[in-house]
């Protein structure tokens, strides 16, 4: 009983493997608090500089989070030095104030759509870094500290063919 036990965990584990990952990492906030002045640097490297791939933002919020869209900065910085910079504008909630986003309880976990069919082509360390961008209607002035957000993250998968 027990070797069925084991090939049981075993087969499941293989199954469960995303063979499409190709990096991931999270960063948490300050208690639950971004400031407007915290860039979260995330660096990798060892990608296949032929393959496609798609690049993915992944937030966590909790109740806490006061708005029903966040905006972000996101720099991209090649090995070369060359640097790709959007302002990124998402939904968390909709209209009623449901949170978007998978998980049960007060936290929810958004992947946020970032480039699509992008090649890496350089060999060496990428660097991607994300601010919030944040502001009331009517202020210039960013938010200070931007409450809800938990922590911070990318995600690179292989793209499907």
């Amino acid at each position: 009983m027990p070797k069925s036990c084991i090939a049981i965990v075993l087969l499941i584990v293989l199954i469960s493997c995303d063979k499409a990952m190709v990096k991931s990492e999270f960063r948490a906030t300050n208690d639950g608090s971004w400031n407007k002045d915290s860039i979260i640097e995330f660096a990798f490297s060892d990608l296949d500089t032929l393959q496609k791939h798609d690049m993915f933002i992944n937030l966590r919020n909790d109740e806490s989070f006061p708005y029903n869209n966040l905006f972000l900065i996101a720099e991209l910085i090649f090995p070369s030095g060359d640097v790709v910079t959007d302002t990124l504008e998402y939904e968390m909630a909709l209209p009623d104030g449901q949170w978007l986003g998978k998980g049960y309880g007060s936290v929810k976990e958004n992947k946020l759509w970032y480039k699509e069919n992008i090649v890496f082509p350089d060999s060496g360390v990428y660097t991607l870094r994300l601010s919030h961008a944040m502001r009331k209607n009517g202020n210039v002035d960013g938010l200070v500290s931007l409450e809800g957000i938990t922590d911070v993250g990318y995600e690179i998968v292989k793209r499907n063919k």
